[in-house]
């Protein structure tokens, strides 16, 4: 049994479905499990749905209807025949979204964020799914809803691992090719929930673990994973493997690796996870699995941009020591301020965060009233994994070095 696993970039027009399509004739299909995301941006979408639901509803019928036409243009591409079911199934499941909120009564964003937003993944498997019958790859389209159980804690939800085990050791036929959705669970009232961040991904470990995959494939635009983002570093190189501990080290420093929680069932059954190019199936891509380190063991560049650079001292010149220490995480906790690097001293606490709430101001202003602050907003934070010294060199030229922080493995830098 293998599990695949194609974002949404990769199915976001009629091309990109015909590309799963090739994809899966050069590896094979038989005995796979295929989970699929929704379709290009659809997820933003329907998040601008929920939020005209609550603060513009003269906007909510032109928000639905942009999703509408979205998926009838890749329908009309797909399926020349207007008479198809599919048409018919996709109408469906957009009534059942202005049904649901049409009728509903609560006040509870994220529990309608949940009842909505999903769809997209609902949507998107329904096309695939009927798209891979009509030309003769006959496979089962499973709702992962009924799958994977969880709390009903919405938007940031917890899988309930005995029933999830249950539901898929009793409805997924592991002999054919089926097709299911990321990012979905249901609570026990059978209310949707969404599981966050990097959702289909892990949703495509929760049923590897269960089903006791062979592998997990991760189909991107990319090669597999690099030693630094493109984006930042022009010049990048592939890691042909990288162990489940490095993997999560890197992705503790912000690498776009892959999640912890990704990870973490796949470590426990040791199921090799695949990171491969769905432009080039044949390549090797990236393994993450058992083992040490990484291969090629080569300098891995992680950068977090607009960051906040905050250094405090005693006012009276005393030690800052635990309960000091202890009194400033509950203040970044209670701002939401999440904590990149830190470091101390006797008399002053540095420490390089995360504004992702923008509520900065709020925090100085309580800080001020027991620390002497002195802040610095914009900088960068560059950490290196495996350096050496010409990795080093490549970041201090041309920027200001503000604080620097090394360990046996990893060297920080934030910069200006």
């Amino acid at each position: 049994m293998r599990v695949f696993k194609f974002g949404g970039a990769s199915v976001k027009d009629a091309n990109g479905v015909k590309n799963v399509v090739k994809v899966l004739q050069e590896v094979g299909y038989e005995n796979t499990l295929v989970v699929v995301s929704a379709m290009g941006k659809t997820t933003n979408s329907m998040e601008a749905i929920v939020d005209a639901y609550f603060n513009e509803k003269a906007n909510l019928p032109s928000k639905i209807q942009e999703v509408t036409e979205y998926h009838a243009s890749i329908l009309k591409d797909l399926f020349p025949n207007k008479e198809h079911l599919i048409y018919q199934r996709v109408k469906e499941l957009f009534d059942e979204v202005k049904g649901f909120l049409a009728w509903n009564k609560s006040p509870n964003y994220n529990f309608v964020y949940d009842q909505v937003v999903g769809y997209g993944e609902l949507t998107s498997t329904s096309i695939i799914s009927a798209y891979l019958n009509e030309i003769g790859m006959q496979n089962t389209w499973l709702d992962v809803r009924t799958l994977i159980k969880t709390n009903n804690i919405y938007r940031d939800t917890t899988v309930n691992w005995e029933k999830t085990q249950e539901q898929i050791s009793e409805k997924v036929n592991k002999k054919v090719l089926n097709i299911t959705q990321g990012f979905l669970g249901s609570d026990d009232n059978n209310f949707t929930t969404t599981l966050g961040r990097e959702g289909s991904d892990y949703t495509a470990a929760i049923l590897a673990y269960c089903l006791s995959a062979n592998s997990v494939t991760i189909w991107k635009d990319v090669p597999g994973v690099l030693n630094a983002d493109p984006r930042y570093f022009k010049e990048t190189q592939l890691l042909n493997k990288i162990s489940y501990k490095e993997a999560i080290e890197l992705a503790f420093y912000g690498a776009s690796v892959i999640h912890p929680k990704t990870l973490q069932p796949l470590q426990r059954k040791e199921i090799p996870l695949h990171v491969k190019s769905f432009l080039n199936p044949k390549n090797d891509g990236t393994t993450v699995g058992k083992g040490n380190g990484i291969e090629p063991k080569v300098p891995c560049f992680i950068v977090k941009k607009d960051q906040v650079l905050m250094k405090l001292s005693s006012l009276d010149f005393s030690f800052i020591v635990e309960n000091n220490i202890s009194d400033l995480f509950k203040l970044f906790h209670d701002y939401k301020m999440k904590v990149d690097l830190i470091q101390n001293s006797a008399i002053s606490f540095s420490v390089c965060v995360d504004n992702r709430f923008g509520r900065l101001q709020e925090l100085l202003d309580t800080l001020k009233s027991r620390f002497k602050v002195v802040h610095q907003e914009g900088v960068s934070l560059y950490t290196i994994r495996h350096f050496n010294t010409e990795a080093i060199s490549s970041l201090q030229n041309g920027y200001e070095v503000l604080l620097e922080q090394r360990a046996k493995e990893t060297v920080q830098l934030v910069v200006k």
